[in-house]
């Protein structure tokens, strides 16, 4: 890369250093000619006199003549001019070579092209220059930093190898690298990413004593697939070494379906043992787990609500995010406090070369950033995204305004006739992201990370209540629920040596949810009696956590890295549930200080086992315990193309978003800090396996896993008798504890290969819970989904991107009230309340959508992509799925609301980009 793409000093014209950037060298090479001739005889002209390899399609560019005289003009303009006549596009590799393209899925064809040409010369071409003399130095280390050239963005999890050897390693999240053992200082080095141009360089004397940059030029946007040192990689990608392992980039969203924009945490949900029918929320239900046992990580600090919109949109803006990567168990020592899964993600540090901005509009939503170099060693990225309430936004979210009843008697089952009522909540939010990365010198860099956002969800309305209840009257529901997060990280990069390097953190985070959840009205009886009502209750939940990490990572050599560090964290919640403005049943204020450590050992013995156990520890304040978590997991490299696979850990945690059951308002969430009485501390024990077949076309991977959970916490309201016979009872509230399970089986076989991509997904799988006040039998977990089936299909044809996804699943289960009865509670006021059925023993209707997708790519001439024009079809044949069941009682007459997700929804989303 960076080669010596002119050589005019040979013609005495001018003379060019090897090429740092593809805009400088057409800037620099002066076109001064009349051309009267076919555009290809006219490149031939070109590139013979200026020494330029320019490779294109000759019968069909023969056909497009060229009358232009040129004066003093830049190549680039020469091109530019040329290719907007005649419709067609350049694209310069970073070998120097030019092809000119008439569509742009023609480079794999025109390369091809250029190689048998260079065959047929009876030369090769220069891709690296040779080396200067005999080695001097063997056997030493070396370590870098793979980075984006044009934006100066460390690109992580790219990969580095040393050529003709087996040495090979991966950047980390900061885009570092460290090779032990390089054979000779002649040694070339390879470097490449998905979505990028490979880069090489050969070492010298000199090289080896400092840190190697490589900075790599994008690819062609439009292709659907990139070589990566003989593999492919998509629009998601699994890691065949370890198990539950998916990974990310937000530049291919926007080949998916979505219902206003490219989305990271809904992209993770068309992936097996990733749950993707819960509408309403973005948070991950991995493998049995709740989104509560899901670790979310962004720069650092912990994000407790990760939903937008109803919870159509996530929390990450995918335009302050550089890459994602979701574990989904066994995960490893460095993650801590959570039982089922994590989800780490990491913001662009902002272009540090030149001003970049863009914004991308739908019918919902607005989103704009600007990345700004604010010196040579710095740089600042801002984001802000808001909903809006258009014509689109007020069909969807008031599509279902029309109500009516469902009605059953005092003993009778909710939902047997009559009359239905459906809603759909209105809702609107914003976020906002800063991040300012300061590079002090070559080993120390500081970054400041903010995030910020709130949402508003309001499914209040009016009800008319029928005359099968009443001869008359009203409700008023008031249904009100703001929330919100802030987020904010101070991290400091060092590298040591060449060995090790840190990352240490200062974080801040806190989230708040109020909800007001109430009705009143009027009811007439059948004697003309009218009655007033005016129930219900309102909840606080605020949440605070200050936090301080270091992670170190330190490479002993190729085959042993060991990584360690200590973290300590106080979290204060408080949580207060009122009924009718004088009953306090829940006033929750807890505080706690937790602190540890962890150290993992990652062992390659040779080039087929892989190695990682670990442990990591825990004191929890209010228990004055220590926790012990022993991971470990293997992966075993059989050939070329299958890979065993194994995992295994306990983890706790000590903060949870603990359920309370509402038979009649669906459930609800609060967050509260385990004790040592009535909450405990949540423990989880993992195994999993897996085997995975993989070539340059297809994967195919199997895992199986098998977890249980025990110190598991919900909350219940209940009343209870004074005495035996009175009809003056008591309201209590309980902490139950219980303990789960989960196991399943998931198969995803992914195409890679061609203008057809995608894969299929299936899970098959299981999640019980046990509570004691329940009974001493498992039943099924609120998310338990037996059977899910996913197909995600793109098709690439040229600027044009397809998509359909089909999601299938069996219901989720729900409680059903069976009958009502009425009590005084000690203040005097009356309540309703119900006999329920078994727990969880009834399903929702199974699931299923059908979402389609076409996206244009917006080009230059020179085939960098500035944008796209996208059409989003969601829930195409207006499938009415149900998101839960609602009840309200009048006169001792049950009235079932079924709260639906949205129907049929299009959209249109216009992404522009500019430098």
């Amino acid at each position: 890369m960076k080669k010596l793409l002119l050589l005019l000093a040979i013609l005495g014209i001018t003379t060019l250093a090897f090429a740092q950037h593809t805009e400088t060298i057409l800037k620099k090479t002066i076109i001064n000619k009349l051309f009267t001739c076919p555009l290809d005889k006219m490149l031939d002209t070109i590139g013979q006199k200026y020494r330029l390899n320019i490779v294109f399609e000759r019968d069909s560019l023969s056909k497009f003549d060229v009358v232009e005289h040129f004066f003093e003009e830049p190549l680039k303009d020469v091109f530019e001019r040329v290719c907007a006549q005649n419709n067609l596009h350049y694209w310069i590799e970073a070998d120097g070579t030019i092809y000119i393209l008439q569509n742009t899925d023609d480079l794999e064809k025109l390369k091809k092209l250029n190689a048998a040409k260079q065959l047929f010369l009876g030369k090769a071409k220069l891709n690296i220059e040779p080396a200067k003399g005999p080695p001097t130095h063997f056997l030493f280390s070396i370590n870098g930093r793979v980075i984006d050239q044009n934006t100066g963005e460390s690109l992580p999890s790219a990969t580095v190898r040393v050529r003709n050897t087996q040495l090979s390693t991966s950047t980390n999240t900061d885009g570092n690298f460290t090779i032990f053992n390089v054979p000779s200082d002649t040694s070339v080095i390879e470097v490449s990413y998905s979505g990028y141009q490979p880069d090489e360089m050969r070492l010298d004397a000199k090289k080896i004593n400092t840190t190697l940059i490589f900075g790599l030029y994008k690819a062609i946007n439009t292709l659907n697939e990139v070589t990566i040192l003989g593999k492919k990689s998509g629009v998601m990608t699994t890691d065949t070494k370890k198990v539950g392992v998916l990974q990310l980039t937000p530049e291919s969203l926007d080949k998916l379906p979505n219902l206003g924009e490219k989305d990271i945490l809904r992209a993770f949900q068309l992936m097996p043992g990733v749950g993707a029918t819960n509408e309403s929320s973005s948070g991950a239900y991995v493998r049995g787990g709740t989104p509560d046992q899901n670790l979310v990580v962004f720069d650092g600090f912990t994000v407790y609500q990760v939903d937008h919109l109803y919870g159509f949109f996530s929390a990450f803006n995918s335009n302050a995010v550089k890459d994602v990567q979701l574990y989904k168990g066994g995960f490893s020592s460095i993650y801590g406090g959570r039982l089922s899964s994590v989800t780490e993600i990491n913001g662009k540090d902002g272009n540090k070369n030149q001003p970049s901005f863009g914004v991308d509009l739908s019918l919902l939503s607005v989103n704009a950033f600007a990345e700004i170099p604010i010196s040579d060693n710095s740089s600042l990225l801002v984001a802000f995204r808001r909903s809006y309430q258009g014509p689109l936004y007020d069909k969807i979210f008031k599509q279902f305004n029309t109500s009516t009843v469902d009605a059953g008697g005092g003993g009778g089952r909710p939902g047997g006739g009559g009359f239905n009522e459906s809603t759909t909540p209105a809702s609107h939010f914003y976020d906002a992201d800063a991040r300012y990365n300061y590079k002090l010198d070559a080993n120390n860099i500081f970054t400041w990370s903010v995030y910020t956002g709130e949402d508003v969800t309001d499914n209040s309305r009016a009800l008319q209540i029928p005359s099968f209840i009443s001869t008359g009257g009203s409700m008023n529901i008031t249904d009100y629920t703001k929330y919100g997060n802030l987020g904010s990280s101070v991290k400091w990069f060092r590298q040591w040596n060449k060995h090790i390097h840190s990352n240490t953190y200062i974080t801040y985070s806190s989230y708040f949810n109020n909800r007001d959840d109430a009705n009143s009205g009027t009811t007439v009886d059948s004697y003309g009696y009218t009655e007033s009502f005016d129930r219900g209750t309102l909840e606080t939940n605020n949440l605070k956590d200050i936090g301080f990490k270091s992670e170190w990572e330190w490479e002993l050599s190729n085959k042993i890295k060991i990584l360690y560090g200590g973290f300590g964290n106080y979290q204060k919640i408080n949580y207060d549930y009122i009924q009718n403005d004088t009953t306090s049943l829940i006033s929750q204020h807890n505080q706690a200080f937790l602190g540890g450590g962890y150290v993992e050992t990652e062992i390659d013995p040779n080039n087929k086992l892989h190695l990682q156990p670990g442990l990591r520890t825990t004191w929890f304040e209010p228990t004055g315990k220590v926790y012990l978590e022993p991971r470990f997991s293997a992966s075993y490299v059989v050939n070329e193309n299958y890979t065993l696979k194994a995992a295994t850990g306990q983890f706790y945690q000590f903060i949870n978003d603990v359920t309370r059951e509402d038979v009649a308002d669906g459930n609800r969430n609060f967050w509260v800090l385990s004790n040592n009485t009535n909450i405990p501390v949540s423990e989880a024990k993992h195994y999993m396996a897996g085997v995975s077949y993989e070539n340059d076309q297809f994967l195919l991977d199997v895992e199986g896993y098998y977890k249980t959970l025990s110190g598991l916490t919900q909350y219940t309201i209940s009343q209870s008798q004074i005495t035996p016979g009175s009809t003056t009872n008591t309201i209590e509230q309980d902490f139950y504890n219980g303990s789960g399970k989960a196991d399943g089986i998931e198969i995803l076989l992914q195409k890679k290969l061609g203008r057809y991509t995608g894969w299929i997904g299936y899970t098959l799988a299981n999640a019980e819970d046990k509570f004691a006040v329940y009974g001493n039998s498992f039943y099924p977990a609120d998310q338990d989904i037996r059977d899910e089936f996913k197909s995600i299909n793109m098709y690439h044809y040229y600027r044009w991107n397809f998509a359909a996804v089909f999601i299938f699943s069996t219901g989720h289960p729900y409680t059903s009230p069976l009958s009502t009865y009425t009590i005084t509670s000690v203040d005097g006021n009356t309540l309703t309340s119900y006999n329920v059925g078994k727990i969880n023993a009834e399903r929702l209707p199974d699931y299923h959508r059908l979402d389609l997708s076409a996206t244009y790519d917006l080009l230059k001439l020179s085939s960098q992509k500035i944008g796209s024009i996208g059409l989003s079809l969601f829930n195409v044949y207006n499938h009415a799925n149900i998101w839960y069941r609602e009840y309200q009682v009048v006169n001792n007459q049950v009235i079932t609301t079924n709260v639906k997700y949205l129907g049929f929804t299009p959209n249109i989303t216009l992404s522009l980009r500019w430098k």
